[in-house]
């Protein structure tokens, strides 16, 4: 063999291996999350980039940019669809104006587990894929309900005269209810309540301590409504690029990390137990004011959910409501 022909068959090798040495090549992924880094919601997201990073040494890293300090929570949802970002961990309520669809997922009555077995998951994954260029990856948050907190008693299900704060989550529930509503990212709440801008403001059980809250709030009233999600969705043109591996990889990872919701029982109580050492009281509705106030709720919920996203409402609360 001449070296000009063994010349032309290195070229022709390498020709060959160069797609191989590429799918083969660690993809770096960027990361934003909408929750302060540390606190309740944003704890399952690092936990999954942490174990991304050492389990996928050679095949995947992703490099997390940080919390609302680096992007406004209600930017993210945009910067998923438009890839400025690939990989964020986002609740429904920051991106419902991309997908109205998703002021359903709070209303969901199922795990995520059952979600993925009963087709929900394939539907709004649909849905994320095209209204919002996402795939929708994880949801975090199941068994963890919202709550009203205040600083006023309250002796029935009745809002009238009180300002409180809200994000799409709750807007529907609460202005039925009567309420004056005001809406803020969860960086602005502190603020809110110490100049005593709100009376009150919609959170989950748990997470009150992590951002200080307590220091300013006197109430939570029982029983909770709704359900938490935090979901992880990855820019899809970046998903779609991805080789089989990698994207295994990360499902894997993040199903793992959605087994954790089975621990949030454990975690609810704690937290009751947290607010009530710190002075919160809990005002409980019983009986057929419970009933008022759970129903108001659910139905709140779900005609608003008719109202913005009119096709696709009736098949949502089929797979996600029993």
């Amino acid at each position: 063999m001449t070296y000009k022909t063994t010349l032309c068959a290195l070229a022709v090798a390498a020709a060959g291996l160069t797609p191989l040495l590429a799918s083969a090549q660690e993809v770096t992924l960027r990361a934003v999350n909408a929750f302060q880094e540390g606190t309740a919601f944003a704890k399952p997201f690092e936990a999954f980039i942490n174990r991304v990073n050492a389990e996928g040494k050679g095949l995947v890293k992703i490099n997390y940019i940080g919390g609302p300090k680096a992007m406004p929570p209600f930017e993210v949802g945009n910067a998923v669809k438009n890839g400025v970002v690939d990989l964020a961990n986002v609740t429904s309520a920051f991106y419902t104006n991309l997908m109205p669809e998703a002021e359903a997922l709070k209303l969901a009555e199922s795990t995520i587990q059952e979600q993925r077995k009963n087709g929900a998951w394939e539907y709004l994954n649909k849905l994320h894929n095209e209204k919002l260029n996402s795939y929708y990856l994880a949801r975090t948050g199941d068994g963890v309900p919202f709550h009203l907190y205040l600083n006023k008693p309250l002796a029935k299900p009745d809002l009238r005269g009180l300002t409180i704060r809200v994000t799409p989550i709750y807007r529907a529930f609460f202005a039925e209810l009567g309420a004056n509503l005001v809406q803020t990212a969860p960086g602005e709440v502190y603020t809110a309540l110490e100049r005593n801008v709100i009376d009150g403001y919609g959170w989950p059980i748990q997470g009150i301590l992590d951002l200080g809250w307590q220091e300013k709030t006197k109430y939570r009233v029982d029983p909770g409504f709704y359900v938490v999600d935090v979901n992880f969705l990855v820019n899809l043109d970046r998903w779609n690029k991805l080789s089989d591996a990698q994207r295994a990889l990360l499902t894997r990872v993040a199903t793992e990390v959605e087994a954790t919701n089975a621990d949030n029982a454990t975690v609810n109580a704690a937290e009751k137990k947290k607010q009530a050492d710190a002075g919160i009281k809990t005002l409980t509705f019983e009986g057929a004011e419970r009933q008022a106030w759970l129903n108001t709720a659910r139905e709140a919920g779900w005609a608003y959910v008719k109202k913005v996203a009119p096709q696709n409402a009736d098949t949502l609360r089929k797979l996600l409501a029993k």
